[in-house]
């Protein structure tokens, strides 16, 4: 009996001290997706060639239910590597009372202005503010609603459109 017992004490010392010399592994491993494209076409090509300044070509708001007003202005688009996505257009004192008028929120100086990540979808070629803790505001630029994006050459062209697809302002900016 005492030799089982002390058989029995060595299996169960033996058992602890090699499990004792396992390293601990991670519980979730990282999951391997496979290379990340980069060529043409590809999320990294598009958030790429966004990166960097654009200025301003023109820029048509359609308020429903009223005429066209075309911004008479100046602005700046800048898209950096980290997302962010910052638009700020300076209007002429006619162009803001228009837009105001229009229900669109203009800065006493007239200055339009969107700041925030912005997440790039390829399939739908658009681009769309992350807006966490920030009013989305309301009307044709309201923060919620995905910008259209279309490229020809070195313009990038921003299309907001309403739940029935027809546009509600269209932005022409030219890379710098």
């Amino acid at each position: 009996m005492p030799l089982r017992f002390t058989l029995r004490c060595a299996l169960f010392a033996t058992v602890l001290f090699s499990m004792a010399g396992c390293a601990a592994a991670p519980i979730n491993k990282p999951i391997n997706l496979g290379p990340t494209e980069t060529g043409a076409g590809s999320l990294v090509a598009a958030r790429k060639y966004l990166e960097g300044r654009w200025q301003l070509e023109s820029f048509e708001v359609y308020p429903a239910g009223k005429p066209k007003v075309t911004l008479t202005g100046q602005g700046v688009l800048t898209y950096d590597e980290f997302s962010n996505l910052r638009i700020e257009i300076r209007t002429d004192q006619a162009t803001s009372n228009l837009l105001r008028d229009s229900g669109i929120e203009v800065g006493g100086d007239g200055v339009i202005s969107s700041d925030g990540r912005a997440a790039v979808d390829l399939q739908n070629k658009t681009l769309t503010y992350v807006v966490q803790g920030q009013a989305v505001g309301s009307g044709p630029l309201a923060l919620n609603r995905p910008r259209h994006w279309q490229v020809e050459g070195n313009i990038l062209t921003l299309t907001t459109q309403d739940d029935a697809g027809k546009p509600t302002s269209v932005g022409r900016w030219k890379k710098l």
